[in-house]
């Protein structure tokens, strides 16, 4: 399987799951999901049952079923969600990220979900669980989706927030500087801030920001300050290089960590030429891990 890197360029970033409905899915058993987020605080979300309404809605319904706390999402920040989707003529299920154990993370405001999602969770918390009754012209109009979603169907969703990141400010970009130095063979770590929250654990999803640099002349490549966090499934077994599963292993949210890592564990040791990186040649990578899902 391809590994990619799921860091700070878009073409680089893996999409974790089908949150525009584009797919569907078996309804199925929902599933316990334990989520340990920036602030550590840590609950069980079950897939919920969805009550449709009344009425198909022709404007955009929004319902907190149930209040969260924190900084309310804005245009830009990323929200990372667990959903269920259906039909609002008859409540038949098209599509859950529940039973796939993995929230999926979206940045308002960028068109990559439906425009009701885009809608539909400004201003939401973490913690709420939300339900969006979305006309079909806030969905997907006239074009089928899949073999539930119909021409002109309305949709509606439930929506757990399981945590809303904002994008950090390029001005707190750590100033890091990289001398130059010769290729190592394993993962090279120096811890720059402890963090003293969550640890990730197999199978869990973190929101990090990067920095990439070229280990051999410190040249800075590239950086996710200013742009949403990068999100990924935290595995040995997923699609994330090895690399940068190393580099975040053993740290917990709120820290800060240098790391060289051999070329071998990036990009398959052929380089990047998007970034500027030649073969053979080690990155270093500096990461901030701001949560755990």
């Amino acid at each position: 399987m391809r590994r990619v890197l799921a860091l700070v360029l878009p073409l680089l970033v893996v999409v974790a799951a089908c949150g525009d409905a584009e797919s569907s899915s078996d309804t199925t058993a929902g599933t316990d999901t334990t989520v340990a987020t920036s602030d550590g605080t840590s609950g069980g979300l079950v897939k919920p049952d969805v009550e449709i309404p009344s009425a198909l809605p022709t404007e955009l319904v929004v319902t907190d079923l149930v209040d969260g706390e924190g900084p309310e999402a804005a245009e830009g920040d990323t929200v990372v969600v667990h959903y269920v989707g259906v039909r609002s003529a008859d409540g038949t299920e098209f599509d859950n990220s529940y039973d796939r154990g993995e929230p999926f993370p979206v940045t308002l405001g960028t068109g990559s979900v439906i425009a009701g999602w885009d809608q539909g969770l400004i201003g939401v918390q973490q913690g709420t669980r939300r339900q969006l009754d979305i006309p079909a012209d806030l969905a997907y109009g006239d074009n089928p989706q899949g073999d539930v979603i119909q021409a002109g169907d309305a949709l509606t969703f439930v929506v757990d927030v399981v945590a809303v990141l904002t994008t950090a400010d390029p001005a707190d970009q750590p100033d890091v500087s990289v001398e130059g130095a010769a290729n190592v063979d394993a993962i090279a770590s120096e811890d720059l801030v402890v963090g003293d929250g969550a640890a990730p654990s197999e199978g869990d999803t973190v929101a990090v920001n990067v920095i990439i640099y070229r280990a051999d002349t410190g040249e800075l490549l590239n950086s996710s300050w200013g742009t949403p966090p990068a999100t990924f499934v935290f595995s040995a077994q997923g699609d994330t290089y090895p690399g940068v599963i190393g580099v975040v292993d053993g740290m917990k949210v709120g820290g800060l960590r240098q790391s060289q890592v051999p070329f071998a564990q990036i990009f398959d040791g052929a380089g990047n030429e998007t970034l500027g990186l030649p073969a053979s040649i080690d990155v270093v990578i500096v990461m901030e891990l701001i949560a755990v899902f």
